[in-house]
Order: C-alpha cells, then structure tokens, then sequence
C-alpha cells in the first residue's frame, strides 16, 4: 500500500536537496528539527500506520484512508501507474479488495522512518496481507508523509508486491 506527491519543478528539486543533504548528514537532525521534535513526529507517524493496520484488518477501508492526505494532490503508485486524487485511490482501494477475504489480514515490517524536515518525513516498508482463502500477497513500500493542520498523513505512496 504506497503513496506519492506531485510536486512543480523547484520543489522536486528542494527535496531532493533536502534528501541529499540528509543522506550526507547522516545521524543529524532534519534542518529546525530538534532530536525531541524528530523523535515525536516518528511516534506520530507510528500511530497512523498503527491505525490504518488496525482498520484495514478490520475490513474498513474508508478508516484505513483516513491516513491519506484527503486531496486531489494525492498520488498512489502501484502496478497499474499513478493514481492522482484521495477518491480515486479510495474507489481502486475498494474495487481491488471487495471482501474481507480479499483483504486479509495487514502487518507492516521493516519501518525506517526519516523525517525530513519539521512537516515532512519518507517511511520505507514492508507490508505482507495474510489471505488463508486468497493466498498471501507482500511487496515493499515507500511513503511520503507530510504534516498538514497539524496531523500526519500519507501524501504519496509507492506500493510494489512480489
């Protein structure tokens, strides 16, 4: 279960600053982040995939998508191509997982969690569906996270299964 951005050319390349600076300074914080600030964004982080597991193995994708960014911004790239836009990836969402039994039972695994600046962090996973009747399905996922009003969510994900 991915996710993803677009983004105007300056800030792709802001980004990508911020990453390659991130990357060269390894343990430091993100720039105006404190290690206490860091800290409280990955537990928040934490807490919304927490709580998107917990509503998808539910059987609740309207719950599990309360972790994305509700915006037409929103990008979800999956084996198909980009999806733009919170409805639409809602609407394939519920259409590739019409059941319970399609849907299975979600975990995710392997969480590195990196903020990148004070509203802005990248989460690289696993995630692994164990499906008894539909047979188990995983894959690897890369997250963009950004803070709005004050709350995490999902603003780009790139999901792949193997």
């Amino acid at each position: 279960m991915a996710r993803m951005l677009q983004l105007g050319k300056g800030a792709v390349l802001l980004s990508t600053a911020v990453a390659l600076h991130g990357c060269a300074a390894g343990a430091h914080t993100a720039a105006g982040t404190s290690p206490a600030e860091e800290e409280a964004a990955r537990t928040a982080i934490r807490s919304v995939l927490t709580t998107q597991t917990a509503a998808w193995n539910r059987g609740d994708i309207p719950g599990f998508m309360q972790g994305y960014w509700k915006s037409d911004s929103l990008v979800f790239i999956g084996r198909k191509g980009p999806t733009y836009g919170w409805q639409q990836t809602l609407d394939n969402y519920k259409k590739s997982y019409p059941d319970a039994a399609t849907m299975g039972q979600l975990d995710f695994s392997g969480l590195r969690i990196s903020v990148l600046a004070p509203t802005a962090a990248q989460v690289i996973g696993r995630w692994h569906l164990a499906r008894p009747t539909a047979g188990d399905v995983q894959g690897y996922f890369l997250l963009v996270m950004r803070q709005v009003d004050g709350k995490w969510v999902v603003a780009a994900d790139h999901t792949n299964s193997q």
